[in-house]
């Protein structure tokens, strides 16, 4: 990875991921958004250092950062503490600015960033709103410019298409479906047209399921994460709940793709039908793809559609389109 030219990083809310190119292909990297605060000992700390756990000391207490958190929140009882919300940094935490540039140190190493280019992605507005991305924009900036990274953002959907549809020319629609925000973006020969995001996804999903359950948002998310899929014969209750509220975020989803092609002025002529393509940790379940489809299908879509599919690497596909970007101006 030090010989890498430049990078492509997908900071989500509930995963960031980093892309690079090595042995002529495409290279990943991933962390959960995520951490947690356990009580400090030596025992502990050597066997977080034994195993190469990312953690930090802070007032007396061990911080674990990343992929573990989630693991140590479960066996505690309690939830994860996120650094984003909704897309966004969450702005009740505190520490989220700070956690998540060590996830980010987790992901690109120690060693300056010598002036190589990354690109980072940042949500949509939301649809029929003005949300104010500036402060959230500007601090990863600030966090990726401190490390001495040459840095550009670029917005989530768009990098869905870069990653995703070249073989159209990159004309279509991408979609990412992850853990604060659905984003949405249609472009015409790389160009953004039309871009915003839903807020409801995969924590919405798993905090409604937990709500409805009475069980803890973490938990509900590992369940979700591990063995969930689409089969309309639930006998697992949390399956059962899962479904009722993926269901809901699925018909949002299209209800406001729907609308929002419909109302908008700058469509261009596209002349033959495009590919949509859905990525993210969110469309992963088995069956996902169909359960969309067929919502999609029902709501007398306005738009041409060539085909439907999940991208090949959902997790991938937004770092990807951020360093296809980062080639491009390399």
């Amino acid at each position: 990875m030090k010989d890498a030219p430049c990078f492509g990083l997908d900071v989500g809310t509930s995963r960031v991921v980093l892309a690079y190119q090595a042995g002529g292909g495409f290279s990943f990297r991933s962390q959960l958004n995520a951490f947690v605060q356990i009580p400090y000992s030596k025992i502990t700390e050597g066997v977080l250092k034994k195993e190469q756990v990312p953690y930090t000391v802070a007032q007396g207490d061990l911080v674990i950062h990343g992929n573990e958190s989630e693991r140590f929140a479960d066996l505690l009882g309690q939830e994860a503490r996120r650094p984003m919300r909704s897309g966004l940094l969450n702005p009740a935490e505190v520490e989220g600015e700070k956690q998540l540039g060590l996830i980010f140190r987790a992901l690109l190493g120690e060693e300056d960033g010598n002036g190589r280019k990354i690109y980072f992605t940042v949500p949509a507005a939301p649809l029929g709103a003005e949300e104010n991305l500036t402060y959230h924009e500007a601090t990863i900036r600030n966090l990726l410019s401190g490390m001495g990274y040459q840095v550009e953002a670029i917005n989530e959907g768009l990098a869905v298409v870069y990653g995703e549809l070249e073989s159209s020319n990159f004309t279509g629609i991408g979609v990412s479906c992850g853990g604060g925000l659905c984003n949405v973006c249609l472009a015409y020969l790389s160009v953004p047209v039309l871009s915003f995001s839903v807020p409801k996804a995969g924590d919405f999903i798993d905090s409604s399921a937990a709500a409805a359950m009475g069980e803890l948002a973490t938990r509900i998310r590992i369940a979700k994460e591990t063995d969930f899929h689409f089969n309309g014969n639930y006998s697992d209750k949390a399956h059962q709940v899962l479904s009722v509220f993926y269901d809901d975020m699925i018909t949002t989803l299209v209800t406001a793709m729907k609308e929002a092609f419909s109302n908008t002025k700058k469509l261009p002529r596209l002349g033959r039908p495009v590919p949509l393509v859905l990525s993210g940790g969110s469309v992963m379940p088995r069956g996902f793809r169909e359960r969309f489809e067929q919502v999609l299908r029902n709501s007398n879509f306005p738009l041409a559609l060539s085909e439907v599919r999940v991208a090949s690497e959902p997790l991938h596909s937004t770092a990807k389109g951020a360093l296809v970007a980062a080639l491009s101006e390399a």
